[in-house]
């Protein structure tokens, strides 16, 4: 679990975002177990009580859920993980569209800069 933590954001939302991204990935399934709050504490070196915010904020996402005493475990709410992926699809292109707006390119130009750049990058990971 390494996430490179920025001075812009709380910490704990970052961590949220840490498992949305691995869940939107594949690379957290629906239904595992993820670590305890002090173990993910210690592992990405935040307090605890981070870990715990953290935490809070997933289960009130519905992201993940937490039975009596046992470990908490991803959601296997399909709804909820398609909103993950849906979540980060548009705050990356609200984040692209804000950064490009002041050129006032025309919207075909930079769809086909998209796809372009989109599909050169699979060939390359190819």
């Amino acid at each position: 679990m390494n996430v490179n933590f920025n001075n812009r954001d709380p910490v704990y939302l970052q961590i949220v975002r840490y498992f949305k991204e691995k869940i939107a990935i594949g690379e957290i399934e629906p239904g595992v177990e993820i670590p305890s709050r002090r173990e993910l504490a210690g592992r990405m070196k935040v307090n605890p009580n981070t870990a715990q915010r953290a935490y809070k904020e997933m289960e009130e996402q519905g992201l993940i859920y937490t039975e009596k005493n046992y470990p908490s475990k991803i959601t296997t709410d399909h709804k909820v993980l398609g909103k993950v992926r849906e979540e980060l699809l548009i705050e990356a292109v609200d984040q692209f569209v804000t950064s490009v707006r002041s050129i006032n390119a025309p919207v075909e130009e930079l769809l086909d800069l998209v796809r372009d750049k989109y599909t050169s990058i699979d060939d390359k990971e190819a």
